[in-house]
This record gives structure tokens, C-alpha cells and sequence, in this order.
């Protein structure tokens, strides 16, 4: 197994690593909207957060090994079903013509506020 801290990425704010990489699988840990230097995005649009959400994913998919053409399986998480429509449109033109499997769950509150979280499996 290999452990990912990605110099791109934040820190991750407890006992996990932003991705495990094991038999030619990346498993990308739960993404909220967080800068790389640390500063949660709380107060910013779910546009905002959601492109973060997708810069750290692009981040933690590079110090795997691996890339967005990779990614087999997004589960998105959001606090207000009514803003899927931003999040879908911005997803889209992160992922282009790929199509990986998704999950969109609608959810209560998130940490610290934030409106979107996003976890991935890819291979390498």
C-alpha cells in the first residue's frame, strides 16, 4: 500500500490519508472545498467550492499516479440537492468525455459548513 499526501492537496484534518493506492487502485478519500494552504472555503459559492473540490482531486490523482481519465467511481455529496445543476455543469467540464460511475447523495450539514464533498476510486 501506498499512502498519498499530495504537496497540492490540504492536509487532511484527521487520522487518513488523502488517497491509498494498492493494486493498481487509487481510493481517494472524502475532498471537501479546502485550499491547499488550508483555508475552508465557507463562505464561497457551491461553484467555488466545487471547482476546489475538483482542483484537490486532480492534485491527489497526480501524486497517485494517476488521472482524471482514470477515475472510475465519483460519490458526490451535497448539503442542498437544489444547487446539483452548478455542481453537475462544473463536473462536466472537469470530466469532458469521460463518464465514470457517480452517486450524488443529498445530505445535511457538512463539516465546517461546506455545501460539497466528493470521493473517488481510480486505477493508475
Amino acid at each position: 500500500m501506498n499512502f498519498i499526501q499530495a504537496p497540492d492537496a490540504p492536509v487532511p484534518g484527521g487520522h487518513y490519508s488523502q488517497a491509498v493506492v494498492h493494486n493498481g487502485l487509487v481510493f481517494v478519500s472524502g475532498i471537501l472545498p479546502i485550499t491547499p494552504d488550508g483555508k475552508k472555503l465557507t463562505d464561497a459559492t457551491i461553484g467555488e467550492q466545487t471547482a476546489q473540490i475538483l482542483a484537490n482531486l486532480d492534485a491527489i490523482l497526480k501524486a497517485s499516479g494517476s488521472k482524471r481519465e482514470n477515475v472510475l467511481k465519483v460519490s458526490v455529496f451535497v448539503s442542498d440537492i437544489s444547487a446539483w445543476s452548478t455542481v453537475n455543469q462544473l463536473y462536466t467540464d472537469f470530466f469532458g468525455d469521460h463518464r465514470p460511475a457517480r452517486s450524488i447523495v443529498p445530505v445535511g450539514p457538512l463539516h465546517y459548513g461546506l455545501a460539497i464533498e466528493l470521493e473517488a476510486v481510480a486505477t493508475t
